[in-house]
């Protein structure tokens, strides 16, 4: 039997790049999906490409909707309960960059709306279906971070600051609805090649900073990370075979995800996989305790 069959999942900002290699890995994996993007053109387009990867019996639609936007949300979530019977698992993959520069120099109102996007969406979402989630007892939240959450972005602040925000608020709300049986992981799917990495080629070093531009140019030329690895680990974190594993941010590319299940206990009783900081001691020094 496949991997997911019988599930049903929402993918966020699904009408192309990562979004759209999950949702044919779910399809293929037997899963029925509704994809949610806001360019309606792009999403057709999706459409056409997973419905074909579908079986007989396997619903595959689309609704068009702006994650940061509470009726649309609702009413995203609406249309999903009147195709499907259920939803077992919501994928938070909408993002974007926002404004790229200087944080005194960079429009304001770009800025709070990559917020409103990449972190309130993700919140609008999660709100929406966690009822249905605890009625049920069980669900799975896989949220896509981003290089933003672990390191600095010069020059990319609203990126930075949203995906940092969201994979604490990922660990957080693991922690309220654990008992519920309800997973929620981050997913840190490596560098790709899609429409953000356009966006930098495009700005240029003087928007973006140098280093930042030329490691952009040298991804480009090598191909970037691959979608596949992403779409493979969003699969085994909506599967039963991740039940339990909760709480974390995972790389598609470094960490050896296939095995967590044989680490369940240690993963449970750790901060492996998770956003801390750190002090001298972690980084062998011998000074830094009072």
């Amino acid at each position: 039997m496949k991997t997911l069959f019988g599930r049903y999942a929402i993918i966020t900002g699904a009408n192309q790049g990562l979004g759209q290699a999950i949702a044919q890995a779910y399809v293929m994996e037997g899963a029925n999906v509704l994809l949610c993007a806001r360019d309606e053109n792009k999403l057709k387009q999706a459409l056409q490409a997973v419905s074909s990867l579908a079986v007989r019996g396997q619903i595959v639609e689309i609704q068009v909707a702006d994650v940061s936007k509470e009726n649309e949300v609702r009413r995203m979530v609406q249309h999903a309960f009147s195709i499907f019977p259920k939803l077992d698992i919501l994928v938070n993959n909408a993002g974007i960059y926002g404004p790229k520069g200087k944080i005194e120099e960079v429009d304001w109102n770009e800025w709070v709306r990559a917020i409103e996007i990449n972190l309130l969406g993700s919140i609008l979402m999660c709100r929406a279906l966690l009822p249905h989630f605890r009625k049920n007892r069980y669900g799975k939240i896989i949220q896509l971070s981003g290089g933003g959450a672990t390191n600095p972005l010069p020059y990319l602040s609203a990126y930075a600051a949203s995906k940092a925000a969201v994979v604490r608020f990922i660990e957080t709300l693991a922690g309220e609805v654990q008992d519920d049986r309800i997973d929620v992981n981050a997913i840190a799917p490596g560098a790709l090649n899609t429409r953000l990495l356009d966006e930098i080629l495009e700005a240029g070093p003087e928007k973006v900073g140098q280093n930042f531009y030329e490691r952009s140019l040298k991804q480009k030329s090598e191909g970037g990370a691959s979608f596949e690895k992403g779409a493979a680990l969003a699969v085994f974190l909506a599967s039963a075979a991740s039940d339990g594993i909760t709480g974390k941010l995972i790389s598609a590319v470094w960490d050896p995800w296939e095995n967590l299940n044989e680490h369940f206990e240690e993963l449970q009783k750790s901060d492996i996989y998770t956003l801390r900081r750190i002090v001298p001691k972690d980084r062998g020094m011998d000074w830094g305790d009072r």
